[in-house]
């Protein structure tokens, strides 16, 4: 589980730049606040499968060969991969899982696995 910090948090929307590690803290502090506490993980997770769905489906409207239902006709991209971020974040959370820590560590797997791969991909030459 992720620090807890006890200190009053703002929920106020900003624009300033946001680290993981903050956000895993912020979302933390807004479940245990407001939304009272996580859902188990076998919830969450299905929630983010559905929520990776929906922004399935937008794509596949926007840059696929989808048309539009009238009922997605007023969703967002970004508030659907927001919405993939939140349950992703919440589950890191309730796992113990530091996704800065785990970005590092899997950056630097692919980097040494795949230096040269895509420099050397003819299908990524075009």
């Amino acid at each position: 589980m992720i620090e807890r910090i006890v200190q009053p948090v703002d929920f106020t929307p900003r624009t300033e730049d946001l680290s993981v590690r903050e956000m895993q803290r912020v979302t933390d502090e807004w479940i245990r606040t407001v939304g009272v506490r996580y859902f188990n993980e076998l919830t969450n997770f299905a929630q983010l499968a559905e929520e990776v769905g929906e922004v399935g489906r937008l794509v596949s409207r926007i840059y696929g060969e989808q048309s539009f239902k009238e009922s997605d006709k007023e969703r967002d991209l970004g508030e659907e991969l927001a919405d993939v971020l939140w349950v992703l974040t919440c589950l890191a959370n309730q796992t113990g899982v530091d996704l800065t820590d785990a970005f590092h560590k899997r950056l630097a797997k692919k980097t040494a696995r795949d230096k040269t791969r895509h420099q050397e991909n003819d299908k990524l030459r075009s």
